[in-house]
């Protein structure tokens, strides 16, 4: 009984230890992304297929790449004109799901183009993929679909972008370029108005694509030069592509570096420094003619420049008053408080013959060890005589010696 307990024992700690095992030697399940196939090819079915103008119908899709983002156009003529021919208005975005499918409702719009129409459904970024799912709506016209002419095969043998940007590219006018190729028809029929795809593209975006006629034939064996013209909206600028398309197939991929149209920044910045300048200046102006005006102000920012106002009385001053010159003393001496007169007033003038009188000595003191008798009276200063009085120039001339 206990050698069945430790055979029971022994059998319990094996399979935990080949548990333990297992789980140590396992590797962690890895994530599985649903990936479309190489021979899986993008489709597009709809319900219904046939609607009058303004019913919703159902697109949905399958076989796409995962997170693409896809455009849904409702167009005519099977879609040759590119999207000239589509509804662009009701046209409709839609993005794939992580198995590369989507369902997304679309309004069955008129296309500018009659019928046979198609539900074009591209995408917008990465590489050019497209299907058109034929769609019949309901009233609108049915046209015969343009057959291409002629059964040779082309080939391009050289392509090159020509032309340059002048002036007005640089203030934002459209670029213009003209695509030259040369195209050798390997076929054994001649290709008579061959269509042609022009695209360009920006960055990551797809392009655009509008076909373009041109007039003419292709012998077998011959080659002939082609040129279409290429133009880009109004201020484009950066890296573009221009690619070439017939028959289905990208022919011709030529890069385009379109300059940034400076005048356009230059003309904004002239804009936003002189419009502020001149509603300041007419600001200005305002308040200068609306401010009231002072007498005796010159204003300089009018157009006329008066005089300031003064009064009459400070073309006409009075003449300073003088002082009266002081009386001198009795000694002849003046005060020590007084100024002399004033010395630029007019001089007087002397007659012929006479002088101005000196002018008297000043008393003698006496000494005081003399006493002087108290019966003598003090003698009293000599009076002053007075200054002759101002005479006129004599007109008088004195008889010159030697003449008797």
């Amino acid at each position: 009984m206990h050698r069945e307990r430790l055979r029971a024992l022994a059998a319990a700690v094996l399979a935990a230890g080949l548990l333990v095992l297992s789980a140590l030697t396992a590797q962690p399940a890895r994530a599985t992304v649903l990936t479309p196939s190489a021979d899986q090819k993008p489709a597009v079915a709809l319900s219904p297929q046939q609607a009058k103008p303004g019913a919703e119908i159902t697109v949905t899709g399958r076989g796409w790449k995962p997170a693409t983002l896809l455009t849904l156009l409702v167009c005519g003529q099977n879609a040759i004109g590119g999207t000239n021919s589509c509804s662009n208005e009701s046209g409709r975005a839609v993005t794939t799901d992580a198995k590369g499918g989507f369902t997304q409702k679309l309004l069955a719009a008129a296309p500018p183009k009659p019928c046979p129409c198609v539900v074009h459904v591209a995408t917008v970024m990465g590489d050019s993929v497209s299907v058109d799912a034929p769609f019949v709506v309901t009233g609108h016209p049915v046209a015969d679909r343009p057959q291409p002419a002629g059964g040779g095969r082309l080939a391009v043998l050289t392509a090159r972008l020509e032309g340059s940007s002048g002036l007005l590219n640089w203030f934002g006018s459209p670029p213009q370029r003209q695509l030259v190729f040369t195209v050798g028809n390997l076929g054994s029929a001649p290709t008579k108005d061959p269509v042609f795809q022009v695209g360009v593209s920006h960055g990551v975006f797809a392009p655009q694509w509008e076909e373009q006629q041109w007039r003419g034939s292709v012998a077998p064996g011959m080659k002939q030069q082609i040129k279409l013209p290429v133009e880009l909206a109004s201020g484009a600028h950066g890296d573009y592509k221009v690619q070439l398309k017939y028959g289905g197939k990208v022919l011709v991929t030529e890069p385009w570096d379109v300059g940034r149209p400076w005048g356009i920044t230059l003309f904004w910045i002239l804009l936003c420094v002189v419009v502020p300048a001149a509603v300041f200046r007419i600001g200005m102006a305002v308040v200068d003619k609306a401010r009231p005006r002072l007498p005796g102000t010159i204003y300089a920012s009018g157009r006329r420049r008066k005089a300031p106002c003064r009064p009459a009385a400070l073309f006409h001053l009075p003449a300073p008053r003088r002082s009266p010159p002081p009386k001198p003393s009795p000694n002849g001496a003046h005060p020590p408080d007084s100024r002399p007169a004033d010395d630029t007033g007019a001089l007087p003038w002397f007659s012929q013959g006479t002088l101005p009188a000196a002018p008297a000595s000043p008393p003698v003191a006496t000494p005081a060890s003399a006493p002087t008798p108290a019966s003598a009276p003090t003698p009293a200063p000599p009076p002053t005589p007075a200054p002759p009085p101002a005479s006129a120039p004599s007109t008088e001339r004195p008889p010159s010696k030697g003449s008797t």
